[in-house]
């Protein structure tokens, strides 16, 4: 029990320490680090690998966002400076991941494990949507930051035809490498802090090296998916008085794609959830 609540008061430090640093930076408002210390908290309480996941997609997608910001200035409707995130797109970041980690956690009673289906099935599908999640959000984050600054017009996904920078289910060339990049990363991060906190030996240390792949096309695919819903589920619209592309309809908005059925929030939380789904059934098939 000491040592339990040793951790505790370690994760909370820790979580708000980097929420303060976050705030500070403009990564995030107040709502977001109210609702991303729990979250942080949960992660390191029910393992440092799970927290690790989580740091990276953070960090790594926070300094993305301030690259090139007088650009994304001019082209994003709703930009703000150093992303300034809000606890509804904490959230739709994260939710799916805290509910896995505890779930994971309670099965493994904080242990890290490989993912290994001779072990349990069950955990390894945990354990694997926890991965195609953070890959998909570090994937689709990272190619939507990058794709921003790429020199040429991006096309819409469902009809490859050439649309404004900033229209909800464009793609690019770089935008799709970025996806894949910041997959690997997420796997590159669960496979050496592997190294450290989970105890894998012979054939199965080995096949924990398939996440690199895995993680990359789950950041790929999810962001073809969030690419997906954006041009069919959500408005694209280019507004002649603003001069950019915007998600809301109005008199001065002429319609490029989609329709007003969800927002960015929503179609970010339903491609993590297809996402997660899609890897987690990949990891029980692979190991």
């Amino acid at each position: 029990m000491e040592a339990l609540v040793i951790r505790f008061l370690f994760s909370l430090l820790t979580s708000a320490a980097m929420a303060i640093r976050a705030l500070r930076r403009k990564s995030v408002d107040l709502s977001g680090v109210l609702a991303g210390i729990p979250v942080m908290i949960v992660h390191m309480m029910a393992g440092y690998r799970f927290a690790a996941l989580l740091l990276v997609f953070f960090f790594t997608s926070s300094k993305l966002t301030k690259v090139g910001e007088e650009k994304k200035r001019r082209i994003d409707a709703e930009f703000k400076e150093g992303g300034q995130r809000n606890w509804i797109q904490v959230l739709a970041n994260s939710a799916i991941a805290t509910i896995l980690v505890i779930a994971a956690a309670t099965m493994t009673k904080g242990e890290d494990r490989c993912l290994d289906t001779k072990d349990s099935r069950l955990v390894t599908c945990l354990i694997g949507g926890l991965i195609g999640h953070y890959a998909c959000s570090n994937g689709d984050t990272w190619s939507s930051e990058i794709g921003l600054l790429s020199s040429a017009q991006p096309r819409l996904i469902t009809t490859f035809k050439t649309v404004k920078k900033g229209t909800n289910g464009a793609i690019s060339p770089e935008g799709l490498m970025a996806a894949a990049a910041g997959g690997f990363v997420i796997g590159m991060t669960f496979v050496l802090v592997g190294l450290l906190t989970a105890d894998c030996t012979g054939n199965v240390a080995m096949k924990q090296l398939l996440v690199l792949p895995i993680a990359s096309v789950a950041g790929l695919c999810g962001s073809l998916i969030d690419s997906l819903f954006g041009a069919t589920l959500q408005f694209s619209g280019y507004c002649t008085v603003r001069n950019k592309v915007v998600s809301s309809e109005g008199p001065t908005v002429v319609k490029i794609s989609g329709s007003s059925i969800l927002n960015n929030n929503q179609v970010n939380a339903c491609s993590i959830l297809l996402t997660t789904l899609l890897t987690s059934i990949a990891c029980v098939s692979i190991f």
